[in-house]
């Protein structure tokens, strides 16, 4: 069967929608031998189907902007130059109408054989939906008060060899969507809505920054000791000094050696990366905020956090409310603070602390069937009791205090408690959104730290850190006082845009490699 829309009305699209996946992956491969055969009858009259260039005068939003109150019917002799993908093209005896968008907007192409000419006209409708188009013409608007550019001539910018999905249905397999993004930006407008709001947020993110006098900057991906988080790395080997290295889980050792140079406010926005599960909050690779303070403690990172997460809101979505679980939640400070043992208290109705006899701790995990494993101090229990029954109920965005010493090798003690250290996860909608400590400056207390993780490592837990000296060394030279804070960008973003799965927020997740598709599948032979 091919289509054949100048007589049916009908699109490619329209019709492989309607066939068995077999059917339609025939159907498929049909349509893109026909375009193929577009391609080369282009290349025989001399055409080039991919130029290299063409010179638009304005952007779709601009030429929108420009004539917004222009009345119905009326026809302007002002001549622009706009190019985009042709989403839509529908023939009317000797008119053509066609959807052109850039990534600025859309607008109507009005096509008739009187003012293109009869000779140009059968090349105008033979292009395809998906094909990227440049036009030149007059604006005008229809009498149904439609904004148009009147074709007076037009160029095939880069012709689409495969049919774009259904105008109507849009893009719904989930593999295929996360797989082929360039599609799914292309179609489902969803999708690029929540890439706008990830643009907008992280803009936002790095203007609070500045105005705050904190300085950008880079740091390494490829480090020699694994450390600054608790997380299983990727390794690799550098060739040139033989030497296996980590990809970072973190960017908090870099940034702090810069504390010690004199940077007194610093942050990074780098990808990191975790050799860990994938699942709709977790990517191999993911995208962290990191912003250290000299001169402060963790109580200036609440309201950093705060302010960051509130103008976040605010630049992609014009409020700063968003839902969560049929709830309207609040995500301008203040947050709500609670100490981590007040939590569990509440929300469990157990009286655990780090303080407490490891036996004691274990008995009251016993008693609410959860695992401990031998190695695990009392600090260790009472973090499991939160991490499995406490944070997953959290949806108000709560600010939790004060975590057990044994899990946090990078807090400064608590001033009040020394088997807690002064460090707060921020929870919204049951998921941590934040990290913040008063940052540990005391390099001899720092080994002591890394030398039990070092001791974990070789037991033979992945995840624990390795003893990184020269950061000792950075120590023993002086760092100030400091508060400083990570913040998962991409789980930001998930919250602002209202989506469940970290991979909807990644233009472009890990995914398995994909089955059956082979160089036969693109070689245009």
């Amino acid at each position: 069967m091919t289509p054949d829309a100048t007589t049916s009305g009908a699109d490619d699209a329209e019709v492989v929608e309607e066939l068995s996946d077999a059917e339609a992956a025939v159907e498929r491969a049909s349509i893109r031998a026909q375009r193929l055969d577009k391609v080369a009858a282009l290349r025989e009259r001399g055409i080039d189907p991919y130029p290299y260039r063409f010179d638009r005068d304005r952007t779709i939003g601009e030429l929108r902007a420009e004539f917004e109150g222009l009345e119905d019917g009326v026809e302007t002799d002002v001549e622009v130059r706009v190019a985009g993908r042709l989403m839509l093209k529908r023939e009317q005896g000797r008119l053509t109408f066609g959807q052109l968008r850039d990534r600025s907007g859309e607008v109507q192409l009005f096509v008739s054989a009187g003012v293109l000419g009869k000779e140009r006209m059968p090349d105008f409708n033979d292009l395809d939906r998906g094909d990227w188009v440049g036009v030149e013409g007059t604006v005008m608007v229809t009498r149904k008060g439609e904004l148009s550019v009147k074709v007076t001539d037009f160029v095939l910018l880069s012709k689409a060899v495969r049919p774009l999905p259904d105008k109507w249905k849009g893009l719904s397999d989930v593999d295929t969507r996360f797989r082929q993004r360039y599609v799914d930006l292309t179609v489902n407008p969803d999708a690029r809505r929540v890439f706008e709001v990830r643009v907008a947020a992280v803009d936002a993110v790095r203007a609070v920054l500045r105005q705050r006098e904190y300085l950008e900057v880079e740091t390494p991906m490829l480090h020699l000791q694994q450390g600054g988080a608790t997380a299983r790395p990727f390794v690799t080997h550098y060739n040139a000094l033989d030497l296996d290295t980590y990809l970072r889980i973190a960017l908090e050792l870099p940034l702090k050696r810069l504390l010690v140079g004199g940077f007194e406010r610093v942050f990074e926005i780098g990808r990191v990366f975790r050799n860990e599960g994938i699942d709709t909050r977790h990517n191999p690779e993911f995208t962290m905020l990191e912003a250290y303070e000299a001169f402060g403690d963790y109580n200036e990172m609440i309201e950093l956090t705060e302010a960051l997460v509130g103008a976040a809101a605010q630049a992609a979505n014009g409020t700063t409310t968003v839902e969560c679980r049929g709830r309207t939640i609040e995500l301008a400070g203040p947050w709500r603070r609670v100490t981590m043992v007040e939590l569990i208290a509440e929300t469990v109705g157990v009286d655990i602390h780090p303080a407490m006899p490891v036996a004691e701790a274990r008995a009251v995990l016993d008693g609410l069937g959860l695992a401990w494993d031998d190695s695990w101090g009392a600090g260790r229990c009472t973090h499991e009791v939160y991490d499995e029954l406490v944070e997953p109920k959290v949806v108000e965005p709560t600010v939790v205090l004060d975590h057990p010493r044994e899990t946090s090798p990078l807090a400064k003690p608590h001033r009040d408690d020394p088997t807690l250290v002064e460090r707060f996860e921020v929870i919204v909608d049951g998921r941590e959104l934040a990290n913040a400590y008063s940052e540990l400056n005391d390099p001899a207390e720092q080994l002591a730290r890394f030398r039990e993780e070092a001791a974990h490592k070789a037991a033979g837990d992945p995840e624990a850190a390795d003893v990184d000296l020269d950061y000792i060394r950075a120590l023993e030279y002086g760092m100030p006082p400091a508060g400083g804070m990570g913040m998962g960008i991409d789980r930001l973003v998930m919250l602002l845009a209202g989506v469940e799965s970290i991979r909807e927020v990644i233009l472009f997740p890990t995914l398995r490699p994909e089955v059956g598709f082979t160089d036969a599948d693109v070689d245009p032979a």
